[in-house]
C-alpha cells in the first residue's frame, strides 16, 4: 500500500477476546491499518478519539454503561470513519444502513473486514467526501423529528437527503427509483425491499409490489380493484387490494 492508503485506528469493544481477534486479522489482513490505541468502554473511547484523532474507529454497538451510538452523540467534533462491529442485526443495523457506514456482523468474517477498510481508505481519499458517521450521528441526534438523513449512492459519488423530502420509491427490476420533492429522480441498485425494510419505520408504506410511498405526499387517492394514489409531484402510486387497509387507516378513512 502506498502511504497515502494508511489508516490509523482505535477499537473499542468490551470483550477482551473479541479485541485480540480483531487485532490479529487487522495484522494479518488490513497491513495499511496502523492501531494506536484500544478501549473497553465508551469513557476510554472518548478520550482516545479525542487525544490520538484517528481515521477510523471499530466500535462495538453493545457495551456495559452505554453502546456505541450513546459515544457518538458525545463527540462533538466528528472527523473519522467507523466500521462498526456487532452481534445484533436489528434497528441497528437499520440506523447505519442509511447513512451507509460499514458494520461486521460477529464472528468477524475477514473479507468483510478487508472490504469495510478498503471503502474507509478510498473514502479517505476522496477530498469531496462526506462523512458517513457525521450522517449517523445527525441521525441519532434527530430520532425524535422529521430530520432523520439518509444517503444516496450515485456514479460519481453519493447524495445525502433528508427522509421526509422522499415522495415515493418505485421498483425497476433489481433496481429502485426514488422520486423526491425536488423533483429529482434517483435509480439505486437496491431492491424495493431493502429501501421498505429502511423506510417503514419512518411511516413509509409499501402500497404494490412495485410501489412503497410516503403518505404525507398524497394529495388525491383514486379508489379501484387497484386504488391509485396521486402524489405531491403529480405522479401515481397503484394501491393493490392487500394494501389499501393499511393506507387508509393512515388517512383514518
Amino acid at each position: 500500500m502506498r502511504e497515502m492508503d494508511k489508516l490509523t485506528a482505535i477499537i473499542i469493544e468490551d470483550e477482551e477476546v473479541s479485541r485480540e481477534i480483531l487485532k490479529n486479522y487487522l495484522a494479518t489482513y488490513c497491513k495499511n491499518v496502523e492501531l494506536i490505541g484500544e478501549a473497553a468502554n465508551i469513557e476510554d473511547g472518548q478520550k482516545l478519539i479525542e487525544t490520538k484523532n484517528p481515521n477510523v474507529v471499530f466500535l462495538d454497538i453493545e457495551m456495559p454503561y452505554g453502546n456505541g451510538f450513546d459515544l457518538l452523540e458525545r463527540i462533538t467534533d466528528i472527523n473519522f470513519e467507523v466500521i462498526f462491529i456487532t452481534a445484533f442485526s436489528n434497528y441497528a443495523i437499520k440506523a447505519i444502513n442509511l447513512s451507509a457506514s460499514s458494520y461486521i456482523l460477529k464472528p468477524i468474517d475477514i473479507d468483510e473486514l478487508v472490504a469495510a477498510v478498503a471503502k474507509v481508505a478510498a473514502h479517505k481519499k476522496d477530498s469531496n467526501k462526506i462523512s458517513s458517521t457525521k450522517i449517523l450521528a445527525e441521525n441519532i441526534k434527530a430520532i425524535n423529528n422529521k430530520d432523520q438523513k439518509i444517503v444516496l449512492p450515485q456514479v460519481d459519488g453519493f447524495e445525502v437527503v433528508k427522509i421526509s423530502d422522499i415522495i415515493r420509491g418505485e421498483a425497476s427490476d433489481n433496481y429502485t427509483v426514488l422520486h423526491l420533492t425536488n423533483g429529482a429522480q434517483h435509480t439505486l441498485s437496491k431492491t424495493l425491499k431493502y429501501y421498505e425494510d429502511l423506510l417503514t419505520d419512518f411511516g413509509f408504506i409499501r402500497t404494490h409490489k412495485s410501489h412503497l410511498l410516503n403518505p404525507t405526499h398524497v394529495v388525491k387517492y383514486k379508489k379501484g380493484k387497484v386504488g391509485q394514489a396521486i402524489m405531491v409531484d403529480g405522479s401515481v402510486a397503484l394501491i393493490s387490494a392487500n394494501a389499501k387497509k393499511d393506507f387508509l387507516r393512515f388517512f383514518a378513512v
